[in-house]
């Protein structure tokens, strides 16, 4: 096991789903897609099939939906089995109780502590963590929770460009030293996904907003991943950028030239743009970033 925390890059599959046809991802099957999101430097894959990623050399990764008690364990067990390097967890549906949220993440840290895998309580919409006051009482009920960093769902749903927003990062503390995977997605106010095209526009500060969540996500990786009660395989931050499409409701449309609804801008593209940012992100963490 490597001691020197990396990023590794990685790529939600979700990514790849219902592209434009003018798009410049690799068309084919899933082994021609996965050879060529390798060709693209990426170096793991979430939500694929495991046994192909590590033909391929690919580090596999999963997720999994998980609303009520019971069978973490065994699922987690199922994960080791089948190869995959950790799990992202949507966890509940953000109208459970207190009480019932913490059970939920007890059984979680219990089963990721038992199968020895790490499993990551994702910061999403519409799941027990889609408030950050609430997932900061989680927090300071189960310290050793985990995260997998998706921000954009908090930075639309509260608004967080309003105000304070360097206090609200301050706030936001506990959960940034406890990331240890994150999904590339950039948002808005008022939409959780958007084109940023190369990501230098002196016009978009969302972008800067997120490469300041990201630094400090980062910041707490390289703090803390090593001593995790299941460390990161090989201290590895897996980055993995999630552009959704918009029949899932994420990306944009609008009428193209010929009047057609079009995504606005090439999601695999945008997955490559945002994998350099947080390459960046990483290399300007370290001990003292604020």
């Amino acid at each position: 096991m490597s001691t020197t925390p990396t990023l590794r890059r990685d790529l939600n599959m979700g990514s790849t789903w219902l592209l434009p046809a003018w798009s410049t991802a690799p068309v084919g099957d899933e082994p021609a897609v996965l050879e060529g999101a390798r060709a693209a430097g990426y170096q793991g894959i979430q939500g694929a099939n495991p046994e192909l990623c590590r033909e391929l050399g690919l580090v596999p990764t999963t997720f999994d939906i998980r609303i009520e008690v019971g069978g973490m364990l065994e699922q987690a067990k199922r994960f080791v089995d089948q190869g995959f390097a950790c799990a992202t967890l949507m966890v509940g549906t953000g109208l459970e109780s207190d009480d019932d949220a913490t059970r939920l993440m007890e059984e979680i840290v219990a089963a990721s502590a038992g199968a020895r895998i790490p499993l990551y309580v994702e910061t999403h919409r519409a799941t027990a963590t889609q408030d950050i006051w609430r997932t900061l009482r989680l927090v300071e009920r189960l310290p050793e929770l985990r995260f997998n960093g998706d921000f954009s769902h908090w930075y639309t749903a509260h608004d967080l460009p309003i105000g304070d927003f360097a206090a609200k990062l301050d706030l936001m503390a506990p959960v940034f030293e406890r990331v240890r995977y994150m999904h590339g997605r950039i948002g808005t106010s008022g939409c959780i996904q958007v084109d940023i095209g190369d990501g230098n526009s002196q016009e978009a500060p969302h972008v800067d907003h997120f490469r300041a969540m990201w630094i400090r996500a980062c910041a707490g990786f390289i703090a803390g991943a090593a001593n995790d009660a299941v460390p990161p395989p090989n201290l590895e931050l897996g980055f993995a950028p999630e552009l959704l499409p918009n029949e899932f409701g994420y990306a944009i449309k609008a009428p193209n030239a010929e009047g057609v609804l079009d995504e606005l801008g090439d999601r695999w593209q945008q997955a490559l743009v945002l994998t350099e940012i947080a390459q960046g992100c990483f290399d300007a963490a370290g001990p003292g970033i604020p």
